[in-house]
């Protein structure tokens, strides 16, 4: 339980006490009064309950405006989803120099961007060499997805080679073990040098078109024969790939294997010349069926004091029907008391957001507004509901507005939900995301100034800053990359010694890179295992 405002609940003894007081008072004046004029004998009888009710009125009133809140309220939110499978080829031809910096980096790229903006799908990864592994299962973790992207290496595969087909069925099985529903994609990126597997990955092409899963095959590297680097930790050139024989090996795209993958499961193909592969993915994803996901939420702290002030009214009625006098003095305090109540009793808006339904919660809030002396809370509200509808430039608008208030605490609230609103958008818009974040940048550099203690701007200002890392030395930058979900860090008040967070950072970061060192130690110890052909690039 908590309420509003403690120190009002604090003098509701106090404030009871001293309207039981004068009403006790003034009944003793009254009695004191008539008998001056009353016949001895012949005084009426003035009720002593009446002082006690109206004591017992004002505290509860006092107790109603101060804000009591508890319990528990739910509503439903509903949201659109579908099944979303990745495949990477992970083979050493991926490795080529072909397309800059290399033909793995690229689609690793361009399926991180592809994460970011299938935000709220069901997602799977999948790496495919001379076999096919699964890193994710279908799930709605997306930072999951992009450290196991992270991770990517032709290390990783324990059989040389690719093998379309090992992909493409155990994409199928997964996708049709989904219990939601919901359209189902598989996204291969790959540069289709299968070898000798073409019959196998057609035949199981076929399957995915007879399962109703979508297709769709992003081209990598190019047509023209290129070399595969061999390189050491620190990326120094090592050499060339060689066959057995000692010859330098040369890879290229094979575009009629992706035709022919693509034609038999009657899916789409990306080109590799696309210069925006992730956008043209996302389009094809749009034009795909969502099923409906509900999600039910619930909400602590409810505010009840409607059930104080109708007890008080109930409690004055009663007093009113037995003593007309002192009812109208209790009914005067108890209308100053009820005026903070009454701020407590829900708009059209917090019922309508409440219910779930944040479209029409918007609308209410923003025609509130112009009948509010205060307009800029409705405003806020107004911006903050359309931010939940992810309706980014109602949000942007309304939130603008509530901004320029001349009330500090509410500025703050409407600049850090304005940082929330480009950095979301810049998720959804990866072709604007520079400029999103940096607009994210300014709006919670623009709260801290009215606000410098607060943790969530602080965190969320250097979240933004790590999304976009400086310049590489190869004059290009590097692509951006998505941190782990993290919960804003929290003051350590007891001083007693417990971590902070940045020294808690510096552990997890340590731990991770010492798991990844560990993990690549142990990969690069096994000997891959070359295909049938002899072939393991």
């Amino acid at each position: 339980m908590s309420v509003d405002s403690p120190i009002l609940l604090a003098l509701a003894p106090v404030l009871a006490l001293l309207i039981l007081g004068l009403a006790g008072r003034v009944r003793r004046a009254r009695l004191h009064a008539t008998a001056l004029w009353a016949p001895p004998g012949m005084a009426p009888a003035l009720h002593r309950a009446g002082p006690w009710l109206l004591g017992v009125t004002g505290l509860l009133g006092v107790i109603g405006a101060a804000g009591p809140r508890w319990g528990r309220s739910a509503a439903e939110f509903e949201g659109r989803s579908l099944n979303l499978a990745i495949g990477l080829d992970i083979s050493r031809s991926m490795l080529a120099e072909d397309v800059a910096p290399n033909r793995l980096t690229r689609a690793v790229r361009e399926a991180r961007r592809l994460v970011q903006d299938a935000r709220g799908d069901r997602i799977a990864l999948l790496a495919f060499a001379g076999r096919s592994y699964i890193l994710t299962p279908l799930t709605l973790d997306d930072g999951a997805v992009s450290l196991q992207l992270d991770a990517l290496d032709p290390e990783v595969a324990s059989e040389g080679g690719t093998n379309l087909a090992s992909v493409l069925t155990q994409g199928r099985d997964l996708l049709t073990a989904a219990a939601e529903g919901g359209s189902r994609v598989l996204v291969i990126f790959t540069d289709a040098e299968t070898h000798d597997s073409v019959r196998a990955a057609i035949a199981a092409a076929a399957s995915l078109r007879s399962a109703g899963i979508t297709l769709v095959m992003v081209g990598a590297g190019d047509t023209i024969p290129a070399r595969i680097p061999l390189r050491d930790d620190r990326g120094a050139l090592l050499g060339y790939k060689t066959d057995a024989e000692g010859r330098v090996v040369r890879t290229a795209r094979h575009d009629e294997v992706l035709r022919s993958v693509t034609d038999a499961a009657g899916g789409i193909l990306v080109p590799a010349e696309a210069a925006d592969q992730g956008g043209a993915v996302r389009r094809v994803l749009a034009g795909l069926e969502r099923t409906a996901a509900r999600e039910r939420r619930r909400e602590d702290l409810t505010p009840r004091g409607w059930l104080f002030a109708l007890a008080a009214v109930l409690l004055l009625s009663t007093q009113a029907l037995r003593r007309s006098g002192p009812a109208l003095a209790g009914l005067a305090l108890f209308v100053m008391g009820a005026v903070r109540a009454e701020a407590q009793r829900p708009s059209p808006g917090d019922r309508l957001l409440r219910r779930g339904d944040t479209a029409a919660a918007a609308v209410a809030f923003a025609a509130e507004a112009p009948r509010r002396a205060g307009s800029d809370s409705a405003l806020f509200n107004a911006g903050t509901a359309a931010l939940v509808r992810t309706q980014y430039p109602a949000a942007k608008q309304w939130l603008t507005e509530a901004s320029r208030s001349l009330d500090p605490g509410l500025r703050y609230r409407a600049l850090y939900n304005l940082g929330l609103v480009a950095l979301l958008e810049s998720r959804t818009d990866t072709s604007k995301r520079a400029e999103l974040e940096d607009q994210a940048a300014q709006r919670f550099r623009e709260a801290l100034l009215l606000a410098p203690g607060s943790l969530e701007a602080k965190w969320n200002l250097e979240l933004v800053q790590q999304r976009t890392p400086p310049p590489s030395g190869g004059g290009g930058a590097a692509p951006p990359t998505t941190p782990p979900k993290r919960a804003p860090p929290t003051p350590n008040p007891t001083g007693n010694g417990a971590l902070s967070q940045a020294e808690a950072e510096q552990i997890l970061n340590s731990v991770e890179r010492t798991e990844r060192d560990v993990r690549a130690d142990q990969v690069r110890r096994r000997r891959l295992a070359q295909s049938a052909a002899g072939k393991d690039w």
